[in-house]
């Protein structure tokens, strides 16, 4: 397929966005790659900078908004328009105006469902069925802007934040082939959010979102499972042992809330409500292991 001739600039920093930039190299020009900097640690790697170094993309580092809006009254880019994706630094209206045609925003969610930081945890954690990505021109308020397009994606019961992740940086990619084409040629323009709809809001997780709490109940916490996946991951002790739960599934159990009892070489926890049978695990300084391996090697001292 003939790359799109009008070039972009592309806002990105975590590995989210350097998927998402690997697929759009194959259908794009891209001028350049503004990102944040890699931290002090030697050895922290910063995935689209990586990226963009291997494939000799030119890369800019502001280390916050200041710094990029130092950056921008440089004029160091031409292109008319840019995408952000997973960025992690707020864009002043001196950057957004700096670009023509502005700056694209592919959003994890069907906005305004799920603004903010996080959407795709929380459209776990929720239970919904359904979510999608959201092509959001970025304006000062928090991922309110007019919308130019929206694809919808189900979400399958055994879905985890990493599965959900990939499955809709493809979803991402496809929307942007698609419509920002579209959006240059001036043959689709921005359209506000929905106003029927009332915006839902995100956030930042911390590793205290990781802690299980056992009075909630075995649905609420096997969403958890999922959604924190990655990070915080979801964690507490067994006797003594600091384990991570990684999968696990819902199970019609009574027990005192939060004991725990081996049945048949199954792990059930009592929760609120119901209980979680365990699937896999991690024990703390091992590798995932699935459930009769841990009984196996650790049963008889959990008695």
């Amino acid at each position: 397929m003939k790359k799109i001739s009008e070039k972009i600039v592309f806002f990105g920093s975590g590995p989210v966005a350097a998927s998402c930039l690997e697929l759009l190299t194959l259908n794009f020009e891209i001028e350049a790659v503004i990102s944040k900097p890699a931290k002090s640690r030697v050895n922290d790697p910063v995935p689209v900078i990586d990226l963009a170094k291997k494939l000799n993309i030119k890369t800019f580092t502001p280390s916050n908004k200041i710094e990029l809006d130092s950056l921008i009254r440089t004029s160091p880019v031409q292109s008319k328009l840019a995408i952000l994706i997973d960025y992690g630094i707020i864009v002043t209206q001196e950057v957004i105006d700096y670009f023509p045609l502005g700056i694209v925003n592919s959003h994890f969610s069907l906005l305004p469902k799920w603004r903010g930081a996080d959407p795709i945890t929380f459209s776990i954690l929720s239970g919904d069925n359904i979510t999608g990505v959201s092509l959001m021109m970025i304006t000062a308020g928090m991922d309110e802007g007019p919308l130019l397009a929206q694809g919808k994606l189900n979400i399958k019961p055994t879905s985890n934040s990493i599965s959900l992740t990939n499955e809709l940086v493809k979803l991402s990619n496809d929307l942007l082939v698609k419509f920002i084409p579209k959006y240059i040629e001036n043959t689709i323009k921005p359209t506000p959010q929905p106003s029927d709809q009332k915006p839902t809001y995100s956030r930042k997780l911390t590793k205290l979102d990781g802690q299980i709490s056992w009075g909630k109940s075995a649905e609420r916490i096997e969403r958890e499972i999922r959604g924190f996946i990655e990070w915080p991951k979801s964690y507490t002790k067994i006797k003594d042992k600091d384990i991570i739960i990684t999968a696990a599934h819902v199970v019609n159990k009574k027990g005192e809330v939060g004991s725990y009892v081996i049945e048949n070489s199954t792990l059930y926890f009592f929760c609120g409500e119901n209980a979680l049978s365990i699937d896999k695990l991690k024990p703390a300084g091992k590798n995932e292991m699935e459930i009769g391996a841990f009984l196996l090697g650790y049963g008889s001292k959990l008695i």
